[in-house]
């Protein structure tokens, strides 16, 4: 990034900074992109998961934002990261009769009819009215008493964390210039306009000047923090909203479909998760450690409240096995319009420097759109339009084909089915890169301790093609044995940090000393957890997970 005057510097590696790095090397131009941690370490791996098009921005009668969300569902689905997004059915139990399912019906038909309107409704079913005993068969774990009939639709989910990564890694694909652990120090200036930035590896210390003739802030919550290098903030801010989710084994709730729940202050779902159930979510305020969200007793007592309100074998913390929090950059502002914004907003906050902040998981691909376009507004050469519309991810190209040539596949990598099955929907068509580690090395075929769907093929990928520096990385985000595991991803650490250790040029110490800050997180989690405020969470110094050496003053060595 160094050698040469780039287009676009984006800052921040989050979905909406991975899309606007996308969308800009895919209209041809010059593009570095750089993360202060690790691609989606922040609010785009702790979502709900969820690819939809927004009942509650239906309830309230926006339908040109449900439109665009459920345009967009079509495109990933349909196009874009069909291996990484995924139809899932939802149940909507009924409590009144007459009213309420009318009321409903009318609702989630004008959804499917957005949907529809857009031509993105293909690959999903229309939704269904069901009796009380057709609810209870789609969901047995419902009690009969909790409702007097139900309506099944669908909408579709993602693994964000991935989702993110492959972002990145298509972006660079064309040839835009990525790093994580690359955080921005200050801006450099010429007189009242931005022309790049300070970049700091925190890898090795080293400062690095990147000039660029526009910078994008995507940085979400931390949008003021980045702002305010560059001189006082906008008239808008972003505010910081904690959503907790839990995850359940898969047989403590009997159902073949996941819940939508109405609670007095929006919605509750039960969303199916491999192994899983993802229970979530919450929406309180916080005012601590952005990089270091955490869950408290209260936050789980909540949400375990709300869904045994339905069921007839109530849910117990000892049920509970993974949590995790994250938080929501709400758009807010001086005034009670801009503080009910919903959707995200872009501006120029600069001579040189664009901010995009604000808006949900599902127009990410907008909201990077319209902050390229903002900065192409200021150059003077003429450059295309956005085409992310139709470019699709790395792992897209050719995904069906192999899915339906899955049994195949599997006799010639010698893996069971539902092993490539799992593969091809983390890696899609890339999944032959992933093959290739296991036939050079069969040792790589063995899943990880305590892990049934994580192979050590995929710890090595992780390291060698995905940019995972620290083993957070890979317990976290990677894979998602941090939130999947009883034991949070302990009992497969060590292992974990041995397989990435040749690759990334770790010492004996250094591998031992990634476990250590790994296992000092899960305690800070597990123990904040156990406590009712949610404040606890200051104090304590803690080594940042995602930055393992550099916050001890000791850069790794080596590179893959």
């Amino acid at each position: 990034m160094e050698s040469e005057e780039l287009d676009i510097l984006v800052i921040g590696g989050g979905v909406v900074g991975c899309g606007a790095a996308l969308d800009a090397a895919s209209r041809g131009m010059r593009v570095g992109l750089v993360e202060a941690r690790d691609w989606a370490s922040g609010s785009s791996s702790r979502s709900s998961k969820l690819i939809d098009g927004g009942l509650r921005d239906l309830e309230m009668l926006d339908v040109h934002l449900v439109a665009k969300r459920l345009k967009e569902r079509g495109l990933l689905l349909q196009r874009l990261a069909p291996h990484l997004v995924r139809p899932v059915p939802f149940l909507f139990p009924l409590q009144h009769r007459l009213w309420e399912r009318s009321y409903v019906s009318s609702g989630i038909l004008l959804y499917e009819s957005v949907g529809a309107l857009r031509g993105n409704r293909r690959g999903l079913p229309h939704h269904r009215q069901l009796t009380r005993s057709g609810a209870l068969k789609e969901a047995p774990a419902l009690r009969s008493d909790a409702l007097v009939g139900g309506i099944q639709y669908w909408d579709a989910q993602v693994d964000d964390a991935r989702h993110t990564m492959f972002l990145a890694r298509t972006a660079a694909s064309y040839g835009a210039a990525a790093a994580n652990r690359a955080e921005v120090t200050r801006f450099l200036r010429q007189g009242e306009r931005v022309v790049g930035a300070v970049v700091t590896d925190l890898e090795t210390h080293r400062e690095i000047e990147v000039r660029a003739k526009q910078v994008i802030n995507a940085t979400g919550v931390w949008t003021d923090d980045t702002q305010s290098m560059a001189g006082p903030r906008s008239h808008l801010y972003i505010r910081a909203a904690k959503g907790v989710h839990l995850l359940v084994p898969r047989d403590r709730i009997q159902s073949h479909t996941g819940l939508t729940l109405r609670t007095d202050k929006s919605f509750l779902f039960v969303i199916p998760w491999g192994r899983h159930w993802i229970i979530g979510t919450t929406d309180t305020d916080w005012d601590h450690d952005k990089a270091r969200p955490v869950a408290s007793s209260a936050d789980i007592d909540y949400l375990l409240e709300h869904v045994n309100t339905v069921l007839t074998a109530p849910l117990t913390a000892d049920d509970v096995e993974g949590v995790y929090a994250g938080l929501r950059p709400l758009l807010a502002g001086e005034s009670a319009a801009t503080s009910k914004l919903r959707e995200h907003v872009v501006a120029h906050a600069l001579p040189g420097l664009v901010t995009v902040a604000g808006g949900s998981y599902s127009t990410y691909r907008i909201a990077a759109k319209d902050a390229v376009d903002e900065a192409v507004r200021a150059m003077d050469e003429k450059v295309p339009q956005s085409a992310t519309e139709a470019v699709p991810l790395l792992g897209a190209e050719g995904y069906w084909a192999l899915w339906n040539a899955r049994r195949a596949l599997a006799e010639r990598s010698g893996l069971h089915v539902e092993r490539v099955e799992h593969l091809l929907k983390r890696f899609g068509s890339m999944v032959h890169e992933v093959l290739r580690l296991i036939a050079e090395d069969p040792y790589l075929a063995q899943p990880l301790p305590d892990s049934d769907d994580y192979l050590g093929a995929e710890v090595v990928y992780a390291v060698t093609h995905e940019g995972a520096r620290h083993l957070g990385d890979v317990l976290a985000r990677r894979t998602r044995l941090s939130i999947e595991s009883w034991d949070r991803g302990v009992s497969a650490a060590r292992t974990v940090a041995e397989l990435m250790a040749p690759f990334l040029g770790w010492t004996t110490k250094q591998v031992a000393d990634e476990v250590r800050i790994y296992l000092k997180h899960v305690e800070f989690e597990s123990e904040a957890q156990r406590h009712p405020d949610e404040g606890w969470s200051d104090p304590a110094p803690l080594p940042d997970l995602d930055s393992a050496w550099f916050s001890q003053g000791r850069p790794t060595s080596g590179s893959p």
